[in-house]
């Protein structure tokens, strides 16, 4: 008799015959052995009767004039937040969780057997219809972006999001082939965001783990900026930690300590009046000591309230989107409240948030089908945040390759009677991304349906569900892949036109194709 298989939970390490012992972080992190659980950090004193929504005071018009001639980043630099999800050993992207494929776009649909070796077996493809309804069973498309209507990724953000937030919400899929099961591949786009305008208040990039790209895969070479090298953040303690606005706040309120902080700038900016230094660089100098007197008061004007960085406080994430419960108990959680905290309010450009486990090829379904649940509720907790602030986003999900499905089923709740997942395979590989618009559903670019189907499509799958590697510059490069989520970046913005200039060395094509490359119309025109 075949031995049952034993399905594994979302934390539980990934051990496979086939694949050799790990041992790089990558490799860790690929497999589960290395989580993202984090340490809890509990309120302060005078956290327990801060309000987390009062507003803060105001620096006086003269400093705040000169705040601005000191360069003080203010939030976001006015570019849409941009978060994105690096699932770490090649999770299932296209078919069993966005629906991809042929050339006319996600419902030009594929093989039965393509479908199969995306994970979903005959009785459950996307063209099915009920004969009782007449209506597709196996569609959704209450994101906008068509999702199979069982993927798990769908259902974890449907947890999240509001109706409402869900009516404002787009996105576009993008096939890509990308090695399997290797933090080599150039795939993260946080650099290149950057280069696209991205900055934040306090930080430029952030990232969930401690490499040069904030996450598992690397950043494409020619992005590369050692200057905003991504800081680590995985926790609330690590954004709590960012400021420190000293021991006068405490001994005074807010906005007593700012009047102090002002006060000491105008007494040391008329004794600097007085003082002739004798240096050639006496003008520097001098600008250099007001803008330290300014900064000090304005971290205290902006974060002297500990609610205005800490997550585990904000009651927009917990006690809303996840409960005291969740946040306590899933490191995941914790992690993504931290990232989004930072980057939807503008204190960081774009983040990385790296969750490991996703080489799920262990012989069922329902391991694979916990982790994607689980994905999926933090990409919904993320979009729901960016709704209740009020502000756009875009979010982007990548991994590093793919996996097939050789046609068996797992019929165990958690396998919800979908293929099981055999093998690594780079050729049923793809990313994708959300975008939320608070002024409603970002609108594809295209003058009929037909075109507007294949701007949210870049590229297209073969009839067997392998990728089309001529279907896109993105298709078989990653590094283009990479600029075809930066193109997009600015185009949300109205800036495509200046793409050559940002990326002078850029491999996507010319003008036309860029068009073609572009999924939707500005939500922002420059900055928010």
């Amino acid at each position: 008799m075949r031995k049952k298989q034993r399905s594994l939970d979302p934390d539980a390490p990934l051990y496979h015959a086939d694949h050799r012992r790990p041992m790089t972080r990558r490799e860790f992190l690929a497999r589960g052995l290395i989580t993202g659980a984090g340490t809890v950090i509990g309120p302060t004193l005078f956290g327990l009767f801060a309000d987390p929504h009062a507003a803060r005071a105001a620096l006086s018009p003269d400093l705040e004039t000169l705040k601005q001639s000191c360069g003080i980043a203010v939030q976001g630099a006015g570019k849409i937040p941009f978060i994105c999800f690096d699932l770490a050993g090649g999770a299932s992207m296209a078919g069993s969780n966005v629906l991809a494929g042929q050339q006319g776009g996600q419902l030009d649909f594929l093989t039965t057997a393509g479908y199969s070796k995306m994970g979903l077996p005959g009785d459950m493809i996307p063209p099915l219809a009920n004969p009782q309804t007449g209506a597709n069973d196996f569609i959704n498309s209450d994101l906008g972006l068509a999702f199979h209507s069982d993927s798990a990724f769908l259902r974890g953000i449907l947890e999240r999001v509001s109706p409402a937030t869900a009516a404002n919400i787009s996105g576009a899929v993008i096939p890509a082939r990308s090695d399997n099961d290797t933090g080599n591949n150039p795939h993260n786009p946080m650099y290149a965001i950057h280069k696209a305008g991205a900055d934040g208040e306090l930080l430029t990039l952030i990232g969930s783990r401690n490499s040069d790209s904030g996450g598992n895969s690397m950043a494409p070479a020619e992005t590369l900026d050692p200057a905003v090298r991504p800081t680590k953040v995985d926790r609330p303690g690590d954004v709590t930690g960012l400021v420190d606005t000293g021991k006068l706040v405490g001994l005074l309120d807010q906005s007593d300590a700012v009047a102090v902080m002002e006060a000491i700038e105008r007494i040391s900016d008329k004794k600097l009046a007085r003082v002739d230094t004798k240096l050639t660089t006496d003008a520097v100098l001098k600008e250099l000591i007001r803008c330290g007197y300014v900064k000090a008061a304005d971290l205290v004007d902006r974060y002297g309230d500990p609610a205005a960085l800490n997550p585990a406080i904000d009651t927009d994430i917990v006690g809303s989107i996840f409960t005291q419960a969740e946040f306590d108990g899933e490191g995941e959680f914790r992690k993504t409240a931290s990232v989004m905290k930072l980057v939807v309010n503008g204190y960081a450009g774009a983040g990385t948030i790296a969750m490991g486990g996703f080489d799920y090829h262990t012989g069922d379904r329902a391991t694979g089908e916990r982790r994607d649940l689980r994905a999926g509720r933090c990409m919904g907790a993320c979009l729901e945040y960016a709704a209740r602030r009020g502000v756009p986003l875009m979010l982007y999900v990548f991994s590093d390759g793919s996996l097939a499905s050789n046609g068996a089923v797992d019929n165990s709740v958690d396998g919800r009677g979908k293929g099981v997942w055999t093998g690594d395979n780079s050729s049923t590989a793809a990313s994708f991304f959300l975008v939320y618009n608070p002024g409603g559903r970002p609108a594809l670019l295209g003058a009929t349906p037909e075109a507007q189907a294949q701007h949210q499509q870049i590229g297209h799958f073969r009839p067997d569900g392998s990728v089309e590697t001529a279907s896109s510059p993105a298709a078989n490069n990653v590094n283009l892949l990479v600029q075809t989520v930066a193109l997009n970046y600015m185009a949300l913005h109205g800036e495509q036109g200046g793409f050559a200039t940002r990326f002078p060395t850029h491999g996507l094509g010319n003008a036309s194709l860029l068009d073609r490359l572009t999924a939707f119309a500005p939500i922002v025109n420059g900055t928010l």
